[in-house]
């Protein structure tokens, strides 16, 4: 915050190489300049808690390499730009009550073109207000009141078809529910058994009969909302047997592929099973709705662990080598079955009551044929940080490369408890330069989460450093596998079982 005033500066564009602009929590005013949709080459915007107003310029759609645009808190108005903004995170927008658009969960209001007045009694010429002869009027009258009266009686024809239509279809629909559908709470329905017709919806539930009888007000009821991702928003709900599962309502179904593509790939991802990954239970489909059903983790995202905890909930050192070990597990099993995960950071690895790690929100690429590109361009913003700098460049090809840069990344946020990437009053931190920098310092101790300090093994915490280092590695060729990484953690935790704490050195003491 530096309390700069004024508005934003055309010239900004003369800074054509800029990719990182930052000006949030000040006073600035006045509209967002067209000249930022010059500078081709931003990723980062940050113009939020500002006083800023107008609208925003539709051109901003047509920058190729934004990540992240956040504008909230400010005093903008009208639809949001097409591109980009239209898979924003909502938090980029919020506090601008006029703005308009899917992030903002507000409809932009239609333009509608004004409406044609038939006024028989006029004898004027709207469009040049010259006169008519008498015997034009007479004949323009005559056409005009007999268009209106064919027009009218056409429009209560059209009605009563489409009435009849209607009330056949809903008494057909009812006669041929079933007894076991179940009532969505936003009026959607469930159907017990496939149905042929993809408008009427399908629930399959993998495991066998779906049954959520008891639970079906849950569904999607903002009360049961465990949270919102990239990629939609999770939702808790109760089995009638008393088990709980997480419902995950896909929020991009203009990039979801067709039925028949998208079931055979849930189906696929629905044979996945492993004790680090988030298990998919089931799906339901319409064109128009689709939800993905897992089971439900009752821990809590690392996220949460990490940045939202309390000290009765902190993770000692042993229970954070558990973590990344099971999520190298997690990611290896993914690996071998050749499915990039495409969207790591903490929030997506849930904790079960056990302690025990699951990597969830896995496979989407294989459910969205234009993740890759969509990634790119909008949902990754909230995974900045996690990027592998490959995303960067479209001719490169997207590997599991990606995923193990973005387990190093985590590896190093559950060492030192801080985000991958903070941003403070007058700088911007990223973890991985931090660490990297402590380490030829020799100065481990203070990257290490403070709480740690003291209880950590320096035999044990300084090579996983140096692992999450070496999976962060630019070139994608110098990063190792996730099959080397999961046999690189073993071998460093080996070494101390069976030895005594007396034998051992810890950081931070003498």
């Amino acid at each position: 915050k530096n309390s700069i005033a004024g508005k934003i500066p055309t010239s900004l564009e003369r800074c054509s190489s800029l990719s990182v602009l930052i000006l949030s929590h000040n006073s600035l005013e006045g509209p967002v300049p067209l000249t930022l949709s010059k500078l081709a080459n931003l990723q980062v915007v940050d113009l939020s808690f500002n006083e800023l107003s107008g609208t925003l310029p539709k051109q901003l759609a047509n920058l190729q390499h934004l990540l992240s645009f956040n504008i909230s808190h400010n005093n903008l108005q009208g639809e949001l730009p097409g591109g980009f903004f239209n898979t924003i995170s909502p938090s980029s927008v919020a506090g601008n009550p006029s703005l308009c658009g899917s992030a903002t969960n507000r409809s932009c209001a239609a333009v509608l073109p004004k409406p044609i007045v038939l006024n028989p009694n006029s004898t004027t010429d709207s469009y040049s207000g010259s006169s008519l002869p008498p015997m034009l009027v007479r004949k323009r009258n005559i056409f005009s009141i007999s268009s209106l009266i064919a027009i009218g009686a056409a429009a209560v024809i059209v009605i009563g078809v489409i009435a009849i239509t209607v009330l056949n279809l809903r008494v057909r629909a009812l006669a041929s529910q079933s007894p076991a559908t179940v009532a969505l709470s936003n009026g959607d329905s469930f159907s017990h058994s496939p149905s042929t017709d993809a408008n009427s919806g399908k629930l399959v539930m993998f495991s066998g009969e779906p049954d959520f009888s008891s639970g079906s007000q849950a569904l999607l009821n903002k009360d049961c909302e465990l949270g919102r991702g990239g990629f939609g928003a999770v939702y808790r709900t109760v089995l009638q047997n008393g088990n709980p599962v997480a419902i995950k309502k896909l929020t991009v179904s203009s990039l979801v592929k067709s039925q028949e593509d998208f079931e055979r790939e849930v189906k696929k991802l629905g044979k996945i099973r492993h004790p680090n990954l988030v298990a998919l239970e089931g799906y339901y489909w319409t064109p128009s709705l689709q939800l993905l059903i897992y089971e439900f983790v009752s821990g809590g995202s690392l996220h949460k662990h990490l940045h939202e905890g309390s000290g009765g909930n902190f993770l000692s050192w042993n229970q954070r080598f558990n973590i990344i070990l099971g999520m190298a597990k997690g990611l290896s099993h993914l690996h071998q079955l050749n499915v990039i995960h495409y969207n790591l950071k903490s929030s997506n690895i849930l904790i079960d009551s056990s302690g025990e790690p699951k990597v969830g929100d896995f496979g989407l690429a294989r459910l969205l044929p234009m993740l890759d590109r969509y990634i790119l361009s909008s949902k990754i913003q909230s995974a900045l940080g996690y990027m592998a700098p490959e995303f960067a460049c479209r001719t490169v090809k997207i590997t599991e490369k990606c995923d193990v840069y973005g387990f190093g990344v985590l590896a190093l946020e559950v060492v030192t408890g801080k985000k991958p990437v903070e941003y403070m009053e007058d700088d911007v931190v990223v973890l991985c330069d931090m660490v990297r920098g402590a380490l030829e310092e020799g100065k481990v101790e203070e990257c290490i989460d403070e709480g740690l300090r003291g209880n950590v093994l320096v035999d044990e915490v300084v090579p996983v450093m140096k692992l999450g280092l070496i999976c962060t590695s630019q070139v994608p060729s110098n990063r190792p596998d996730m099959r080397e990484v999961v046999n690189i953690l073993e071998l460093i935790r080996c070494p101390s079982e069976g030895q005594e704490d007396s034998g051992l050195s810890y950081v931070g003491h003498a």
